[in-house]
């Protein structure tokens, strides 16, 4: 399995074979299919791996937010569910642009509608944490709708970004302006 997720990091979800997770892993190209059986299965347990990675970044980065007050050092108090869906949307992006290749093997449709292999309940405790948080700051609203909206925005935003089109369009050096106008545009102006 490590094979094929340095794989996917490295050369992207293309290169992923059988025969070649088996050829780096110094194995028969036979061995690999006792675990995976199709080549499907395989890149859903990759996928796997990615969101479980992506799950891992986003509760540390979500426990270890708090507050801060004036300055940048913590004030010991949890941070706002605002605070924590900016943290989240930072995190998403970043691991998007950084896992490029496994980031685009996690939301390949083929693999999500594949119920029996299990992606798609592995892929939804991430949402989930968005649904809850953008409930807890705007209440007025169908969470999942917002959430659903946001999330598709942010992914947008990576994938734009990813190619270059963001850059050419807007001139911005970085992603933040753009998290930060996503999270605005579906969550309201954050209060000052």
């Amino acid at each position: 399995m490590s094979v094929g997720v340095e794989l996917v990091t490295q050369e992207g979800a293309q290169a992923l074979s059988l025969r070649e997770i088996a050829r780096r892993a110094g194995v028969s190209h036979g061995a690999p299919r006792r675990y995976f059986p199709t080549h499907l299965e395989l890149l859903s347990a990759i996928a796997r791996e990615g969101f479980a990675e992506l799950g891992a970044e986003v509760a540390e980065g979500l426990r270890g937010g708090k507050e801060p007050e004036g300055g940048e050092e913590p004030n010991g108090r949890e941070a706002s569910p605002r605070a924590q869906l900016a943290a989240l949307a930072r995190i998403y992006v970043d691991f998007a642009l950084s896992h490029r290749g496994m980031y685009e093997l996690m939301f390949r449709h083929d693999l999500l509608e594949s119920n029996s292999l299990g992606l798609r309940e592995t892929s939804l405790p991430l949402f989930n944490s968005l649904v809850d948080l953008v409930g807890r700051v705007r209440p007025d609203v169908r969470a999942p709708d917002v959430a659903g909206a946001l999330w598709a925005n942010l992914h947008g935003i990576a994938q734009l970004w990813g190619w270059g089109s963001l850059q050419l369009a807007t001139g911005a050096d970085g992603v933040e302006p753009l998290v930060r106008a996503a999270l605005d545009a579906h969550l309201g102006p954050e209060p000052r």
